[in-house]
């Protein structure tokens, strides 16, 4: 579900977050310019954007040209919107993944990219749309996904207006929305005559909210695009709000706890050859990941399974198990199972040690161990996050649109544009449809957003093709 966001300043990540304040910090010299910003040629300004030191430098005739064209073609891009979110496409739906593939498919392939589907057999999915093409620029990845939430069985399959502004929808902004800005940016490039120069990989995955596994089987193929790329931009809604992107986001895993205790009458617990049980084991091990990892900053976790007894058996399937035991008998095992979210691959180990280290001190006659699933990676923030936004808010601020600012990390959930932190120093994501209530059956998109994040996004990737700053441009 989307939350509201929470501002800081992009150049110290390590700060606090006090509630209702907002830090706007100007991160290059071109952003300080304090005068209004003149309007240009086929730029549809937002309705509720405040526009505060735009950018004074004009739009090239090329940024014109390709913000007319975005904004003359942004009845059809809403039209494409409309009939993906008709298409069920929930990750184990996989006919509808692999049509809503097909769409975009036939789409990249009208502007001359080399499409191919990757087969999801291989980590129980439906797979993956990829489409490339090569030019002279720096490569650029752009990351997408074909699935939502949303199966079959959902009561929430239909695209629908709510009123002039407004549309509700299975995936609207989660992420279809973000797909079809990524189209039409490129269509936009196209009609200004530039995307032929550009060097573009567009990954789409089928599993982005129920990844296939093994892990490294469904994302390898993401995995393999950023090892060959320059940049990354993701085109998830991110916090909702057109007036954040994300340079960071926390990875989400998860860890297992099993203790074990000597079972005996319940009158001798505590006894100095039983002990305290395998109930008290784990309760001592989960008071001290309190204690000790609470206060750490852009750290969570949290226990949210536990299952303990006489006999324990976990269901292999699916989440859960079942136990035996009685009140009189001092308890043999205990299993918790929890997540834990972190901002960087360093603060991931060190909370692995600290927490192996306090599952070792077990209390007599017990013994427990933890185990850990790293899952989707973090997206530490790096200088070249924030350089990315830096120009993703210069364009926003030439447009009228007003600044862009970092969402706190703690807003943000694991996305697939993680996956490309080990191989990219220069990420940015949360640049898709701004709306509402992702993930629930009133998820609402801002239709007013549609054409000014387009423009932001197609200048954003004109200007990184032609070395940062549009130069070169017609």
């Amino acid at each position: 579900m989307t939350i509201a966001p929470m501002y800081f300043s992009s150049l110290d990540i390590r700060m606090t977050f006090p509630p209702a304040r907002r830090f706007v910090v100007s991160l290059w010299p071109v952003l300080a310019g304090a005068a209004a910003c003149a309007p240009q040629p086929g730029i549809v300004r937002d309705p509720v954007a405040t526009e505060t030191s735009a950018d004074a430098r004009p739009l090239s005739s090329t940024e014109q040209a390709i913000v007319a064209a975005v904004n003359a073609k942004g009845g059809e891009g809403l039209a494409l919107l409309e009939r993906l979110v008709n298409i069920n496409s929930g990750t184990m739906n996989f006919a509808g993944v692999r049509e809503v593939g097909r769409l975009l498919r036939a789409e990249f392939d009208a502007l001359g990219f080399e499409t191919r589907w990757v087969d999801g057999a291989p980590f129980g999915r439906a797979g993956h749309l990829v489409a490339e093409r090569t030019g002279a620029g720096p490569r650029i990845l752009l990351i997408g996904h074909l699935d939502t939430v949303f199966e079959p069985s959902s009561p929430f399959q239909r695209f629908e207006r709510l009123s002039d502004t407004t549309a509700r929808g299975p995936g609207i902004i989660d992420m279809k929305g973000g797909d079809v800005i990524m189209l039409h940016a490129l269509k936009a490039l196209s009609s200004a005559g530039v995307l032929g120069e550009m060097s573009i990989t567009a990954v789409f995955t089928g599993d982005e909210e129920d990844s296939g596994d093994p892990l490294t089987l469904a994302r390898a193929e993401l995995i393999a695009a950023a090892s060959r790329s320059q940049f990354a931009i993701g085109f998830e809604d991110g916090s909702g709000d057109p007036r954040t992107a994300v340079v960071s986001r926390r990875g989400s895993g998860s860890w297992t706890l099993k203790s074990t205790g000597t079972p005996a009458h319940s009158s001798q617990i505590f006894r100095a050859d039983i002990g305290a049980g395998a109930i008290f084991e784990s309760a001592r091990v989960l008071d001290q990941f309190r204690e000790q990892l609470s206060a750490e900053q852009f750290l969570t976790f949290n226990p949210g399974f536990a299952l303990g007894g006489t006999d324990i058996r976990m269901d292999s399937i699916e989440p859960g198990g079942t136990a035996h035991g009685k009140s009189n008998i001092v308890a043999k095992g205990m299993h918790v199972t929890g997540d834990i979210r972190t901002i960087s691959p360093h603060q991931l180990d060190s909370v692995k040690s600290k927490m192996r280290a306090i599952v070792a001190r077990s209390l007599p006659q017990t013994r427990s161990k933890i185990t850990f699933d790293d899952g989707y990676p973090p997206l530490a923030p790096t200088e070249g996050n924030r350089r990315l936004l830096a120009m993703y808010d210069a364009a926003s601020r030439q447009l009228g649109f007003g600044s862009v600012v970092a969402v706190n990390p703690m807003r943000a959930g694991a996305a697939d544009v993680s996956f490309t932190a080990a191989h990219i120093s220069s990420a940015l994501d949360g640049i898709g449809l701004s709306g509402w209530d992702g993930h629930t059956d009133k998820e609402t998109a801002d239709l007013r957003k549609f054409v000014p994040q387009t423009q932001r996004a197609a200048l954003l990737l004109y200007r990184l093709s032609s070395g940062g700053t549009g130069r070169g441009a017609r």
